[in-house]
């Protein structure tokens, strides 16, 4: 379990977790033990404390996670979370929301009236909480609409725990044990890797809160509906991402067209043909992806927002706009515009949509190209490994776009819903480009990286011209390259930040990658680095593309790789392997997709629109 994912956890277990934590079998005495909980889930208890200790593997180490709910009769309530390195408090009475985080002894506090839409309100919340996408929504359904004995009989008959008459404990499989007492107002799980303590207080001492705000921590004022609307948007969108329902895993393929745009799916995989001026590209690419890219949206800056507030103590939103209004300056017009007629599809603010373009920017793969005596035919192969962030559920809007906007050269772009930027692409020059992240933070003076991919895209023929406008443009952050060029079977690997740039020519030698292998670019890091290299030399002189596409498996491509792509500049051909909820993209299948083609069909539905 990775920190991200216990954090998400941590948001999520009040919602989904104790549902299956209630999950036993219909026998009259646990219908007993696990009413209590069972009646509080379902509303039935107006005033309660609980409290949750859990010992859950993290990183490969038992952390604890510590979580208090307290809830009075008039609807007030707050609700702590502890864990080593995180911490927040959510305090909400009936004129303020308070969103405190101990760790860094801050606080966002939003008063007057309770937002209509996607708020904290007490009543009802667990429906506003878990999505109907989640899995968790029908253990939601079945608490709030059955009556506790009802729901508590038939979790237990769905779970069907065996009674150990030695312990007095249930067993759940072979490695779970449940045990109640206090009248089931107290439930231990353990097995070898958790421990989770669950206590119930149905009769306070006193009707209060008992936290208020520290006189040492700073406060910053927020609108109520943006705090709420942050929270909300946030668990909802984890509680997918964590428990995803099968809509999510398989969507259903839908292929449809629009004015200057169509969705097609090639092998289970989306693949969106734009065409146009930046407005036409823009609008057809909400109106073709508007549910995926509501879903980009909700995982950057609700879900994965929400958590880099907690991680880092400031509003996700402030250091987002921050972040765009120093890049602002440096993105083309013609970008704005595509971006602006995007939103408008959407039906989401502008500047939302502008900002969220940037998130690359905030935060930071492997790559490789080979070619003439390193191939079995000469040809350059191009591999690009995308290590990120996998946990945030961005691959449930993967999409790769074949995307010609009038007067620039076309081009695909391995990414995702709502994004018009680049991190991976290819264009009809026979140019490939890849990038790895690397530091900086914060260095936003200069052309945001995807930005600069994609003009790279649209804008350059040669591998030189592409070197020329990395070398020319006011760069950001730290970002490694490989460039390739398959008319020439010329490529490079490039070193980046806002002060120098250094390329690395195939078969040089480098400190941080060694010794140079002839004919090949190899840019990595760690023991991903060593084992591609090793790859790379074991194989010299005999890959071709399904080589090639073996050279990315685990464990160069790590748990959290996104996705991938090999290039096959010279003849149009990318293979793309997206990750899904349970494997990386390295374990994926890939699919082929010849950018020609693709492009042909989209020039015949722009003569057939204009006919019409």
């Amino acid at each position: 379990m990775t920190r991200f994912h216990a954090l998400l956890t941590f948001t999520f277990l009040l919602c989904g977790s104790f549902s299956a934590l209630a999950a036993e079998q219909p026998a009259q005495r646990l219908q007993r033990e696990l009413t209590p909980l069972a009646t509080l889930l379902s509303g039935g208890v107006d005033a309660f404390e609980l409290s949750v200790d859990a010992d859950l593997p993290i990183d490969g180490d038992k952390q604890k996670i510590v979580l208090r709910l307290r809830k009075l009769a008039n609807g007030d309530y707050e609700f702590a979370g502890t864990h080593k390195d995180y911490s927040f408090v959510l305090q909400r009475v009936q004129n303020q929301t308070t969103f405190a985080l101990p760790h860094h002894k801050v606080a966002f506090v939003g008063s007057g009236e309770s937002p209509q839409e996607d708020h904290l309100a007490a009543k009802g919340i667990s429906g506003r909480l878990v999505s109907t996408d989640s899995t968790a929504s029908k253990y939601v359904t079945l608490v709030l609409n059955a009556k506790p004995e009802a729901f508590a009989s038939l979790i237990g008959f769905l779970l069907k725990p065996e009674l150990d008459a030695e312990t007095n404990q249930w067993r759940l499989g072979d490695k779970i044990t449940a045990g109640f007492s206090d009248e089931g107002k107290h439930c231990k799980l353990n097995s070898q890797e958790i421990e989770i303590n669950v206590k119930l207080t149905h009769e306070l001492e006193n009707d209060s809160l008992a936290w208020s705000v520290p006189d040492d921590f700073k406060i910053t004022e927020l609108p109520r509906d943006e705090i709420e609307r942050q929270l909300v948007r946030g668990v909802r969108r984890a509680t997918e991402i964590l428990a995803p329902e099968t809509r999510l895993i398989k969507p259903p393929h839908n292929s449809r067209k629009v004015e200057n745009g169509e969705l097609r799916w090639v092998e289970g995989q989306r693949v969106c043909i734009l065409s146009g001026t930046p407005e036409q590209v823009g609008l057809a690419h909400g109106q073709l992806l508007k549910e995926e890219a509501l879903k980009t949206i909700d995982s950057v800056l609700y879900t994965f927002g929400t958590f880099n507030t907690i991680r880092t103590g400031t509003w996700f939103h402030h250091d987002l706009n921050d972040a765009y209004k120093r890049l602002a300056p440096h993105i083309p017009e013609r970008h704005k515009q595509e971006t602006k007629a995007l939103a408008t599809a959407l039906e989401i603010d502008e500047h939302l949509a502008q900002t969220i373009n940037v998130f690359p920017e905030l935060f930071h793969c492997s790559g490789f190209a080979v070619f003439g005596s390193a191939t079995t035919d000469g040809k350059l192969y191009h591999g690009r490994v995308l290590d990120y962030m996998t946990t945030i559920g961005l691959q449930d809007a993967a999409t790769t776009f074949i995307v010609s906007v009038d007067g620039k050269i076309p081009f695909a772009n391995v990414g995702y819903a709502g994004f018009i930027g680049s991190v991976t692409g290819m264009n009809t020059k026979s140019i490939s480009l890849g990038e790895m992240g690397g530091r900086g933070e914060g260095q936003w003076d200069g052309v945001p990286m995807a930005t600069l991919m994609r003009r790279a895209l649209e804008e350059c023929s040669t591998l030189q011209e592409v070197m020329t406008l990395w070398e020319t443009s006011p760069r950001t952050c730290e970002y490694y390259y490989v460039f390739a060029d398959g008319k020439t079977n010329e490529a490079v690997g490039v070193a980046a930040t806002p002060e120098a740039i250094e390329f690395i020519q195939p078969g040089q030698g480098h400190e941080r990658l060694g010794e140079g292998i002839k004919d090949s670019v190899v840019l990595s890091a760690g023991s991903r680095l060593e084992k591609l290299r090793e790859r790379v030399l074991e194989k010299h002189g005999k890959i071709d593309a399904e080589t090639a596409i073996w050279l990315m498996s685990r464990p160069v491509a790590m748990k959290s790789n996104l996705h991938n792509a090999l290039f096959v500049p010279e003849d149009g051909i990318l293979y793309v392997a997206n990750a899904n909820h349970k494997h990386p993209a390295a374990e994926r299948p890939y699919v082929k997709l010849n950018l020609k083609e693709l492009l042909q069909s989209s020039v015949q539905q722009r003569a057939v629109s204009k006919k019409d």
